[in-house]
């Protein structure tokens, strides 16, 4: 069965989900994304990736036509029309159609898609056995240039990261940023666990201060953990004890090897699958309901 994607205003299958190609989003990379994830028919901290994209779209000067309510309702309503309770939603909006030139002022109104479907980033025998890591050469975008904090269409910086993961033999692909410390992953953040403590990059240091992220904070707190923000380098990563990465999309995972190096005895730690267990415990109990019938 076709999805159902919506755009701006209408559900239409996905054959006829069609975007002019005098869309800045398409010609530029103009405009602002975000990726959710909804289980047991509850979508997973809704308000807090609409209040991200939100701002994201607010730092790009893109003013959306939508109130915040609005983009909730549209969301729940795309994943009702697929008849899903398992799932990943993106959302796009682009600065809309507009001439060929850079400047936004032809574009009169912005475009915004909702895409609901299936997802599995990686597969079961990834979470168990954990992820090598490769550092990429592609750094982070600087503070002086694009916020690291703004999840544009343009990813080409992260795309470029993680062919050269690929291509280096790792499932995943370490950023630094400018000066040559830890920023983030390709699409996820990262955290280490040495002597019973658990340390992340700041976001400052150039990583997306991910939702996921902050999730990781609060279960430090219900487990007793003790988190902490710290500059890092790939020293810090290859003689932790254990490594895990966080997103939306991978949730949490494991991560083994970092340049052909293991890290701790090179298999997931038992504090890394205490957050996992926790995690998923917690996707699974809570969210905004999809609602319908």
């Amino acid at each position: 069965m076709a999805l159902k994607i919506w755009l701006d205003g209408s559900l239409v299958d996905e054959g006829e989900a069609k975007v002019s190609v005098f869309d800045h989003g398409l010609l530029y990379g103009d405009g602002v994304f975000e990726g959710i994830r909804f289980y047991s028919g509850r979508v997973f901290r809704l308000h807090e990736h609409v209040e991200r994209l939100f701002a994201s779209s607010k730092a790009i000067m893109l003013e959306l036509p939508w109130s915040r309510e609005e983009v909730i309702a549209a969301t729940l309503e795309t994943i009702r029309a697929n008849a899903l309770q398992e799932g990943y939603v993106r959302l796009l909006v682009t600065r809309g159609v507009g001439s060929l030139g850079l400047s936004p002022d032809s574009c009169e109104r912005p475009s915004m898609i909702i895409i609901a479907a299936d997802i599995q980033l990686y597969p079961q025998s990834d979470y168990e056995a954990g992820l090598k890591v490769v550092t990429c050469a592609t750094r982070r975008p600087t503070h002086s240039s694009l916020s690291p904090q703004v999840k544009s269409l343009n990813y080409l910086n992260n795309v470029m990261a993680k062919v050269e993961a690929a291509r280096g033999g790792g499932r995943e692909g370490l950023m630094l940023n400018e000066q040559g410390y830890v920023a983030e992953c390709t699409g996820d953040n990262i955290f280490i666990v040495k002597k019973g403590l658990v340390s992340t990059p700041p976001v400052s240091d150039g990583g997306l201060d991910g939702i996921t992220r902050g999730v990781i904070f609060e279960l430090g707190s219900e487990l007793g953990v003790t988190i902490r923000e710290r500059t890092m380098t790939r020293f810090d990563i290859m003689t932790a004890d254990e490594c895990f990465l966080t997103g939306t999309a991978a949730e949490v995972i494991p991560a083994v090897e970092l340049d052909h190096r293991p890290i701790g005895d090179g298999t997931p730690g038992p504090l890394t699958g205490r957050f996992i267990e926790a995690y998923r415990s917690l996707v699974r109990n809570s969210g905004t309901p999809i609602g319908g019938a």
